[in-house]
């Protein structure tokens, strides 16, 4: 068998509807398919392109993410060692919020591999659609929820915030549906020293799954974030506190005028 290869491609956020043609292809043509998706709807439509198809190993008993996501990327490489085009399919965008694909791609290029990763739709992507959203307009912020916190990012307050994995705030292991979220006062707090309670921010859900759902859109106060019931998929929105202000100067400089 030729020595191993590693391609990385994404789902998309819909089933079907968002895999790209090129991510077909390679899940097609490859000598073996292992996949981290969200539902077994999609991991039954993969063995219809391609016969050897196994899922990668999931352990959601281990206290920390980053152990399951060390195991998976051990498998992806054990694969690829042992030779042959292995194609790897992930939910969404490959890419994003993603460390075992990132991790693999490294790896793999460090032992000698050829290894990439190709584009998919994101709940950004769908984000900027389905709330009317254009980034080039004010400008967009993007972080981890937690991060966010930890690392008292820095941000602009009239520009577009976004911010991912609402419901794990805190949380370096796995959600649990019902479980308390102290992280989301805390989130609240922080961000209402910015934008003040009444800010009005929106919880968001992509349309998973199926072309036929609708995604979730949710106004509400900031003062009521800490009550805001969340799921695995929930992001939030915060848009600009107001427009930012005119360096009338630098437009001169720039001949622009008004």
């Amino acid at each position: 068998m030729e020595p191993g290869t590693l391609t990385i491609v994404g789902t998309g956020i819909q089933l079907v509807g968002h895999l790209t043609l090129a991510a077909q292809a390679w899940i097609k043509e490859a000598d073996k398919v292992l996949f981290a998706v969200a539902d077994p709807v999609t991991a039954k439509w993969l063995q219809t392109l391609n016969t050897i198809v196994e899922p990668l190993p999931y352990n959601t008993n281990n206290q920390r993410r980053r152990q399951t996501y060390q195991e998976m990327v051990e498998c992806i490489l054990a694969a690829v060692r042992q030779g042959g085009n292995i194609c790897v399919v992930f939910y969404g965008h490959p890419g994003v919020f993603s460390d075992p694909a990132h991790e693999a791609i490294k790896q793999a290029r460090q032992e000698g591999f050829h290894a990439q990763m190709l584009p998919g739709i994101s709940a950004e992507d769908c984000l900027f659609a389905d709330l009317g959203v254009d980034p080039g307009r004010n400008g967009c912020q993007s972080f981890e929820a937690t991060d966010f916190l930890i690392r008292r990012r820095r941000f602009d307050p009239t520009s577009v915030l976004i911010l991912w994995q609402l419901a794990m705030v805190g949380n370096l292991g796995f959600f649990k549906e019902d479980a308390p979220s102290p992280g989301l006062t805390i989130l609240a707090e922080v961000l209402g020293q910015h934008y003040g309670f009444k800010h009005e921010v929106i919880i968001y859900e992509a349309a998973t799954y199926y072309p036929v759902c609708q995604p979730l859109i949710k106004p509400l106060p900031l003062s009521q974030l800490p009550k805001a019931k969340v799921s695995e998929i929930s992001t939030l929105y915060v848009p600009p506190q107001a427009p930012a202000t005119l360096d009338y100067e630098m437009m001169a400089r720039l001949g622009i005028s008004l």
